[in-house]
């Protein structure tokens, strides 16, 4: 930790709860837990408000919030259009009590036929009140295949169960410290597409997106997000937005696949796009999970 940090520390009793070790309360397919040594080094020294359209698991915004990059003054705008994403977010700050109860509920039934329980919770869409659809969603999380978020086109979660001897559905300590963290700082919820954030940025705030990823090839094609997918459209409409933002002076900071397709989208910053290496997490064959090249492109 250095002198900044030590300097938080005794000016914000609060601050030492925040700096505790802590992890995203959800496994996301594309999470950037394991990049975070890299994204890092890409963040801006200076910014007002923090801003992440694509939310996920929110690595990113913890290690800000953990690492004091952002000004104590200053919000934090998550928002996704997974609705069922946001009211988890919503719940672990409001009723983490009330959901600690349902999740050790669900941790206990899905040990005695995991099998059973994980297709019944899953089929089991309409008759959950928001604390037990947060509960639900934590579950099918924790328990199904790769924390791969996919939905068919009626818009109903259809990710297979995992291979999993025994899960920590109910992770207490985690919830504990994630609670802590998102109620000591100055955070927003909200479920919409990530264009909607035009109604509330301002100069030098900086965004993070982190879309569905262009496919690498045509069996790679984990994009259905939501039953309208991600496609090359989709793809061309982000890059667009990302340009205007850049005119409105905005810092921006954007994470895809490393194809020819996504650095002609964005060739006009060809001088700040940066490889990664990163290790491929969604294939059923444990032998292709290997290390690939990612994109980091930024406006600044």
């Amino acid at each position: 930790m250095d002198n900044c940090d030590n300097m938080s520390l005794k000016m914000n009793p609060f601050a030492k709860n925040i700096s505790e070790p802590s992890h995203p309360f959800i496994k996301w397919a594309g999470g950037k837990s394991r990049l975070i040594s890299q994204i890092k080094n890409f963040i801006p020294t200076e910014f007002n408000n923090y801003f992440e359209p694509f939310v996920g698991s929110g690595a990113l915004f913890f290690y800000i919030v953990r690492s004091f990059k952002m000004k104590r003054n200053c919000y934090a705008h998550l928002s996704d259009i997974n609705a069922e994403l946001i009211n988890v977010y919503k719940i672990i700050k409001d009723n983490l009590t009330d959901l600690i109860k349902e999740l050790q509920y669900n941790e206990i039934e899905y040990h005695k036929n995991p099998r059973r329980f994980y297709y019944k919770l899953r089929e089991e869409t309409f008759r959950f009140n928001h604390i037990q659809q947060a509960a639900r969603f934590i579950t099918l999380n924790k328990t199904c295949y790769n924390g791969l978020y996919r939905v068919n086109k009626k818009g109903l979660f259809n990710v297979p169960i995992g291979n999993y001897t025994n899960p920590k559905i109910c992770d207490i300590e985690n919830l504990t410290r994630v609670n802590k963290i998102i109620n000591l700082t100055k955070v927003n919820f909200e479920t919409y597409d990530y264009q909607h954030i035009i109604t509330k940025i301002k100069e030098n705030d900086f965004i993070y997106f982190d879309p569905p990823y262009h496919p690498l090839n045509e069996t790679s094609k984990f994009t259905n997000y939501t039953s309208h997918g991600f496609d090359y459209n989709q793809q061309k409409r982000l890059a667009n937005f990302f340009y205007e933002l850049d005119k409105r002076k905005c810092k921006i900071l954007l994470s895809n696949s490393d194809t020819p397709f996504v650095r002609d989208l964005y060739s006009s910053f060809s001088q700040n796009i940066i490889s990664l290496s990163a290790l491929r997490s969604i294939n059923s064959n444990t032998e292709k999970r290997k290390n690939h090249s990612e994109l980091i492109i930024k406006n600044f």
